[in-house]
């Protein structure tokens, strides 16, 4: 059991506030007796444009620096050796950060040796949090599918956690149904699950599972689409008349509302802002608690409308999502 050297206060949300790693956000008491921050920094950030960020480096130093102590990479970000040289430039120790990394869907068949890669990359000799990216599996050249089963790939990460390269292993994108058969047929339980939450897309049935399981939840995309400029996605925008009101009402601005509605649901949420000022403003929600009244509003925005759809992978075996009629042909970086 990874103990924390000061565990000061349990509060409502069992969130554990500790104040040796000097950090805003409290920490979340994992099932195998580890602490993770209720809140950190994604590294797959796409501008106004739609164009991934190619630079993370100064961003993540900015954002250690501002009190973030979570920090999401993966392989297939390509930036895992930015975010290593970040915490080293930071003012802040490499055990005070969580790092998290996951496991590319093209390096299924050898969990051990591609964790080996990311440490090195990240210049670190262990990951706080190894995940798998999705069930879904590629071939090596990314251009078509594998079928290793999650089953086997699970395997992996308990050997990877055993060698005391992850001090906990998880998951990313899976759904119910794989989630039961994986707990039915494992020797370590998943600590975390990762997954798509917002205001339009609530997953209060997946919540639902992961507390009676004893499984932290993590959210990326948690802004959903309130910076969404095409119309397509349905509402709110960042300038909704509700979420405005709600910021004036507490003195915080729209998206420090919508984090901070996912952090009271018991959700740790995965920024994704580069800014350094937008960063700072992030960080700051742990000073105030929403109203069970503007809970109830937040959560009347749900459409279950999902931001990430990667359906070009939908005639997978293991593909964790609902099935378009006509699934999209062009392939991408996701937060798979």
């Amino acid at each position: 059991m990874n103990m924390l050297p000061a565990v000061l206060l349990l509060l409502n949300f069992n969130y554990i506030i500790c104040d040796t790693d000097g950090g805003k956000a409290p920490r979340i008491p994992l099932n195998d007796g580890n602490f993770m921050p209720a809140m950190g920094l994604g590294t797959l950030v796409f501008d106004e444009n739609g164009h991934e960020e190619e630079e993370v480096e100064e961003p993540v130093t900015w954002a250690l620096n501002a009190g973030y102590r979570m920090i999401d990479t993966a392989s297939g970000y390509e930036n895992e050796d930015q975010v290593g040289r970040a915490i080293l430039n930071s003012n802040v120790p490499r055990e005070q950060v969580f790092i998290v990394t996951k496991l590319g869907l093209n390096e299924q068949r050898d969990v051990v040796q591609s964790l080996r890669g990311s440490l090195k990359r990240l210049n670190t000799s262990y990951v706080d949090l190894y995940l798998i990216a999705n069930p879904v599996a590629l071939k090596p050249d990314d251009n078509s599918f594998d079928t290793v089963d999650y089953l086997d790939t699970w395997k992996g990460m308990e050997e990877a956690k055993r060698l005391g390269l992850a001090k906990s292993i998880g998951v990313s994108n899976f759904n119910i149904s794989q989630m039961e058969r994986l707990l039915s047929n494992c020797e370590t339980r998943p600590a975390v699950l990762l997954v798509e939450v917002n205001l339009n897309l609530v997953q209060n049935e997946l919540q639902e599972f992961t507390k009676r399981e004893n499984i932290a939840l993590m959210a990326f995309m948690p802004f959903g689409s309130l910076y969404d400029k095409t119309g397509v996605p349905p509402p709110p925008r960042i300038d909704d008349a509700t979420l405005v009101e709600l910021a004036n009402k507490y003195k915080k601005t729209v998206p420090q509302i919508v984090l901070r509605y996912l952090v009271q649901r018991g959700i740790s949420p995965i920024t994704q802002s580069f800014g350094k000022e937008k960063n700072e403003k992030n960080i700051d929600i742990f000073d105030f608690e929403l109203a069970e009244s503007d809970m109830i509003t937040l959560s009347q925005f749900n459409k279950n409308y999902r931001v990430v759809l990667p359906s070009f992978w939908q005639d997978h075996p293991y593909y964790p999502f609902e099935r378009k009629d006509n699934a999209d042909n062009t392939s991408s970086k996701t937060h798979a």
